[in-house]
């Protein structure tokens, strides 16, 4: 049974064009076989890995501070909400002092 052949276009300059074909042609290979063996033996580098979680930490931190930020300006608006509220119950005498 064949498998299903697939295309995969990448987009490369023309420089980076010649090298890969230089490469394969170097090493024997088709430039699809170089192109193939290079994605499944690619992996990130454990820095590259560290660094990215290092990021995703900063995110977090930068995140859940905006959130409280934001947890603090809605408590604060609701206190004088219930300011206003209460005053605008209070008794009118207690409210006015004009005679």
């Amino acid at each position: 049974m064949n498998a299903a052949i697939e295309r995969i276009v990448v987009q490369a300059t023309t420089q980076e064009k010649r090298a890969i074909v230089a490469k394969a042609k170097k090493l024997d290979m088709t430039v699809s076989e170089l192109m193939r063996s290079g994605a499944h033996a690619y992996l990130p580098a454990d820095a590259d890995l560290v660094a990215l979680a290092g990021a995703a930490q900063a995110s977090a931190r930068r995140s859940m501070a905006a959130m409280d930020e934001a947890f603090a300006r809605i408590a604060a608006s609701n206190a004088r909400i219930e300011a206003m509220e209460a005053a605008a119950k209070a008794p009118a005498s207690r409210r006015s002092h004009t005679p």
